[in-house]
């Protein structure tokens, strides 16, 4: 499970995933692929509220999964990944619920107490 850096240059994001792509299908399989868009997190990770999530099933020996686990360490636009060895035979992921729409009438939380203190310095 990759989360990427939705806010990295335009392209950055496909350059990411093609170069994982290319490596796994070097010494590897791939076994599939899931896009799961951009999710808001549970918290900011470099000050960031959202991430692309993409998640990687694929098979391979311990040297693939050491260089794909170096490559994402050191690259940029990656903000989070976890590589997670399952059981042989294991099915394939859930799908993912549709992120919530996000309400743009509403303020941010924390906004109430801006506008009553503001109101109670102006009185």
């Amino acid at each position: 499970m990759l989360m990427l850096d939705p806010t990295a240059p335009e392209g950055r994001g496909d350059q990411i995933l093609a170069g994982l792509r290319e490596m796994i299908e070097a010494s590897g399989t791939l076994i599939g692929e899931h896009d799961w868009g951009i999710r808001k997190m549970s918290f900011e990770i470099r000050h960031r509220p959202e991430a692309h999530y993409e998640l990687f099933q694929f098979e391979g020996d311990n040297e693939l999964l050491e260089r794909v686990d170096h490559t994402l360490k050191i690259t940029d636009g990656v903000l989070r990944f976890r590589i997670i060895r399952l059981k042989p035979g294991s099915g394939p992921p859930p799908t993912p619920r549709p992120p919530e729409p996000r309400s743009r009438d509403r303020e941010p939380r924390g906004s109430e107490r801006v506008a009553a203190r503001a109101a109670a310095d102006a009185g």
